[in-house]
């Protein structure tokens, strides 16, 4: 089961997600109904000033997560269709919905003169305001030093996926149809290119030149051989610790590029790996962040590597790509994108 989330400042169209995926087959729970039945309970008027000190009390008494608890409780009693939760205004309910369930937050906002037109449209029970008001208890609930209040500043700050409505309702739609492919694709069981890709990018991580910081994999029927991230040569200083060493190149078109000469490529460094341990690269698959330079491609042809694949292209991968299609070596990339960084 996938759960959707959805916050957002008052009047920017969080209705009108739910309606929309409702229509997709979305159940809806809704933290507002919640909150005013217990009003009712208590006996109070519905607005939006007994909304607010309804909800902080229930949290400060009961936990910052027990309203998103029970509703997600009675989501899971039919775990096999997907639901949303509306009114998500505590930041300690995403980190519970994180922890308990497939969970994806949405935010939504607008322009708060829209905002105003639309909830005086709807004419609510809690939206009968003036502008003044209006804006008041938006503030009010936007930001809050009290961990158990609402807070919904900071819930829109970490929403997977902000939306904007300042259109119309078809806009609307169409910008929430692409989130869904995006949670659609995220959802999916990544290709076993998706699968190295993202390895090679978290080796990229212990990279220590920030100039393309890059990793790399080698492969072998679906097999990790070695990895390989650019750093200095071993026992000596690197990017991160004194600075880049820049040498420039003139070519032959008169332009003039910057290259930090001070590190191993991904690519390079995966290769020595190999070559250390005695392992075989022969017939392997590289992956690595951008099209490898003219050196590594040299060194790639030589290894026996059969297949490349690049997230993004090189700005300067002409001859690379023309020796790979000489040598017969398969290159993918998953984007077109040209990768580029400052000074270069």
């Amino acid at each position: 089961m996938t759960v959707l989330g959805i916050t957002g400042t008052l009047g920017s169209g969080k209705g009108t997600i739910v309606e929309l995926l409702k229509a997709k087959g979305y159940r809806h729970f809704s933290v507002r109904e919640f909150l005013i039945g217990e009003i009712k309970r208590r006996g109070l008027a519905v607005n939006r000033d007994s909304m607010t000190m309804v909800a902080n009390d229930i949290r400060t008494k009961e936990g910052s997560e027990y309203i998103i608890a029970s509703l997600l409780r009675d989501a899971l009693q039919n775990p096999n269709v997907d639901c949303v939760i509306e009114s998500i205004r505590n930041p300690k309910e995403i980190d519970f919905l994180k922890a308990n369930a497939k969970f994806y937050l949405l935010s939504v906002d607008a322009d708060v003169r829209i905002r105003y037109d639309r909830i005086r449209l709807r004419q609510s029970e809690t939206d009968n305001v003036d502008f003044e008001t209006f804006i008041a208890n938006e503030q009010r609930e936007m930001c809050s030093n009290q961990s158990t209040n609402q807070n919904i500043a900071i819930c829109m700050q970490r929403a997977d996926f902000k939306l904007y409505n300042n259109g119309s309702r078809e806009d609307l739609s169409h910008s929430l149809d692409l989130v869904m492919q995006k949670i659609k694709k995220s959802s999916q069981r990544p290709d076993w290119d998706e699968y190295f890709m993202a390895l090679a990018n978290m080796v990229a991580s212990r990279a220590t030149c920030d100039r393309g910081r890059s990793g790399c994999v080698i492969v072998k029927d679906r097999q990790v051989l070695v990895t390989g991230y650019v750093g200095s040569p071993m026992g000596l200083p690197h990017c991160d610790e004194v600075g880049h060493l820049f040498k420039k190149t003139t070519h032959e078109d008169g332009t003039i590029s910057n290259h930090c000469v001070r590190t191993v490529h991904a690519e390079q460094n995966a290769i020595c790996q190999a070559a250390r341990r005695g392992i075989s690269i022969d017939g392997s698959t590289l992956y690595c962040r951008m099209t490898p330079c003219r050196t590594c491609a040299m060194l790639i042809i030589n290894c026996g590597i059969r297949r490349v694949v690049c997230e993004k292209r090189y700005h300067i991968a002409e001859e690379s790509e023309a020796m790979f299609g000489d040598a017969g070596i398969e290159l993918q990339y998953f984007s077109d994108e040209v990768l580029k960084y400052s000074n270069q």
